[in-house]
Parts: structure tokens; sequence; C-alpha cells
């Protein structure tokens, strides 16, 4: 006689929420921030010369983001939990080149680096916008941030540290992250976000979008300021360590000012409060006109080295700020029907940035030190505090209820 069986309940995967999107985002984080001031070091060490690097740097930033326009366009064909694994095998396979790769493997893991960034940035964005409603998506910003202040602020010294230690050491520490990072999406059960229905219409060219977001000038100040807040951050992460190894302060003590900064994340609620307090536009202007300030005063006290660490240490305070507000009006603009769309343009800003740096980064040091990539960051620092202020002047506060 055969025994019958327990009844199998059939149930819907949990509503995600906000802390299970800011776990992933950390994850990501412990394989960017492991990597972050190791990449940098490779490379200047491979090729021993800043405008290479730059050149280097330049090249992955168009193939970066010609991939990212074209993930929207797989994602007709590719279920998106399949396009976020997709994105975890790109840091892997950039692993794989860093440890049997040589020399010129070195540069293609910043390539495959770089598409596993911008693949899991628009497919995790797509999933906060279908699952967080548009009142909470400034506190999963400031949660997400908080959740990542432990990697950013311990992986670029512990990336250098390994590095000096065993070269391959902090390449398989990323690599078994992006292992712990598959296994927790997985576990989560996302599937493929509320829309998982197959498109029927042939799927379109994955440039016809870009005249939609064009036409909301919203949407192109939040994706300015995006790129040109990362812009401050590639300067600081890539010409930051190059300047310290030619002015003789050695290798680490970027690393160490990198990981001291992104402590700061620590104090993102507080931002975040402040930013609800004040709004969204002053928060913006704020933000860019004290990291513009310092920039710009780096690059004159860039005789005394000591001095321009510590006043670009300091002005990546504000460029944490804008970490924490920077993106708020592109988020509270975006049509529900256009996400996957709007988000991969949106994640372009960090390709943007990626070849604009390098791009004017050359230009610069064939007439001037590497100390002057500081003052052009400044000078665009500045020009996103000039279209900051036209943004709504009530943008993120509080509506006012009616009597």
């Amino acid at each position: 006689m055969i025994a019958p069986r327990a009844p199998l309940y059939l149930t819907h995967a949990p509503t995600p929420k906000i802390s299970d999107f800011a776990r992933l985002a950390a994850l990501e984080a412990c394989i960017r921030a492991t990597l972050l001031s190791v990449m940098p070091l490779v490379i200047y060490r491979a090729y021993g010369d800043a405008a290479v690097v730059s050149r280097i740097y330049l090249c992955v930033g168009i193939g970066s983001m010609f991939f990212g326009l074209m993930v929207p366009f797989a994602a007709r064909y590719i279920p998106r939990r399949w396009m976020l694994t997709l994105a975890c095998g790109f840091y892997l396979a950039g692993i794989m080149m860093a440890l049997f790769g040589g020399a010129q493997g070195k540069a293609l893991v910043l390539l495959f680096n770089a598409v596993g960034t911008v693949t899991f940035t628009i497919c995790l964005n797509a999933y906060v916008l279908d699952y967080i409603n548009r009142i909470e998506l400034s506190r999963n910003e400031a949660m997400r941030m908080v959740y990542s202040a432990v990697p950013w602020s311990v992986g670029p010294i512990l990336g250098v540290t390994l590095l000096n230690w065993w070269e391959p050491a902090p390449f398989i520490l990323a690599g078994i992250f992006a292992l712990v990072l598959a296994a927790e999406f997985w576990r989560l059960r996302l599937g493929n976000g509320r829309q998982i229905a197959r498109a029927r219409a042939p799927a379109p060219n994955p440039l016809a979008y870009l005249g939609r977001f064009a036409a909301q000038p919203r949407l192109i100040a939040g994706w300015f300021f995006a790129v040109m807040r990362s812009c401050g951050w590639w300067v600081y992460i890539v010409y930051l360590p190059i300047f310290c190894i030619e002015a003789g302060l050695g290798d680490k003590v970027a690393a160490i000012a990198l990981s001291l900064s992104n402590g700061l994340l620590f104090t993102t609620p507080l931002m975040l409060r402040r930013v609800r307090r004040i709004g969204v536009r002053r928060s913006v202007r704020l933000g860019f006109a004290v990291s513009s300030s310092l920039f710009m005063v780096g690059f004159l006290l860039s005789g005394w080295p000591w001095l321009t660490v510590a006043s670009i240490m300091v002005g990546s305070v504000a460029l944490v700020l804008l970490d924490v507000c920077g993106g708020l009006p592109f988020l509270m603009a975006v049509r529900p029907a256009e996400r996957t769309e709007m988000v991969a343009v949106y994640a372009t800003f960090r390709d943007a940035s990626g070849i604009t740096t390098p791009a004017v980064a050359s230009m610069i040091l064939l007439v001037a030190p590497v100390a002057g990539i500081f003052a052009a960051c400044g000078i665009g620092l500045a020009a996103g505090y000039i279209v900051a202020g036209n943004l709504h002047p009530r943008l993120g506060l509080p509506r006012a209820q009616p009597a």
C-alpha cells in the first residue's frame, strides 16, 4: 500500500523588500570594491604610462556603453533573471582573464567588469522600479548605500593589500563574491519582475527610445548629474593613485583615502534626512558646489601632494552626498511604461563618464601633469551646479496637504 503524500502547497514567492535589494547591491559592491583600487595599479604597473592607462579606460568605456544600450534589446529574448545571472558570469570571466590572461588580459578585465556592472545595474534598477513605490525610492537609495558602506570602506585598501601580498588574491576574492551574489539572487526568487510576459511585437531598434529620453528634460538632467558625479569618482579612483605614485607617496595612500571616503556611506541616512528637509535641488547644488571647489583647490595645491590628497578626499564627501540625491530627479520622473528602456539609458552614465574622463585626461596629459585632471574635473562639477539650478525648487519636499 502506498502511503499518502502530504499535500504540496503552491505559494507565490514572497514580495521582495528594500533590504533584499540593498543586500544584492552590497554583494555586487563587494566585487567592485575589492578591485576598485587594484585595477588602476595593475594597469599602470603593466604599461607604466598614465596616458596609456587613459586610452585603455577610454576603449573600455566605449565598449561598455554599446553593450549597455543593447541590454534592453537582449532582454526581449533573455528573461531578466538570466540577464542578472549573466552579469555575474561577466564578472567571473573578467576574473579568469586576470588570472590567466597575461598582461594583455588585464585590460580585458576592465571590459568584462564594466559590462557586468552595467548589466547588473539595469536589471536591479528594473526590479526596484517594479517592487518599490515612488515614495520609498529615496529610502531604498539610502539603505542601499548603508548596506554597501562596509564593502566600499574595506574593499579598496583590502584589495591593494592582497595585491601586494599575492597578485591573484584580490581577483580570487572577487570571484567568490560573484558566486555568492548569484546564489543570493536565485534564493530571493525574483523571477523576471512583474512584467514577465514575452513581447509579441518585434523587438524595436535599441536606439529607438533615445528620442523619448531626449524629449524629457528631467531625465536628461538626472543623467547629466550622474555623469558628472561619476566623473568625479573616476578621477578619485583612477588618477589620484597615479598622482600619489608619481609624487612619491606610494600606492596605498590613495586606497586608504578612498576607503575612508567610502566610510561616509554610513552617514547616508543623516544625509537623506537633510535632503528631505531642504529639498533635492538645494542638496544637488550643494554637492556640486563643494566638490567642484575642493577639486580645484587640490589642483592649486599640487605642489604639496599631501594637501592635494586631503583636499580631494574632503571633496569626496560632497560626491557621497550626490550619490544620495543625484539620482532622485531621474527616478522621480521616469514613466512606469518605460522603466526598462529609460533605466538602460540612465545606466549609460557610467560608460559616458568612463569615456569622457579618460578622453579629457588624455588631452590634458599632453600639456599638463596629472594634477591638471583635478582642475578639469572641478570645471565639470561646476557645470552640474549650473544645470541643477533648473530643477523645481520643491522637488523631493513633502507635498502640502489639502485643507
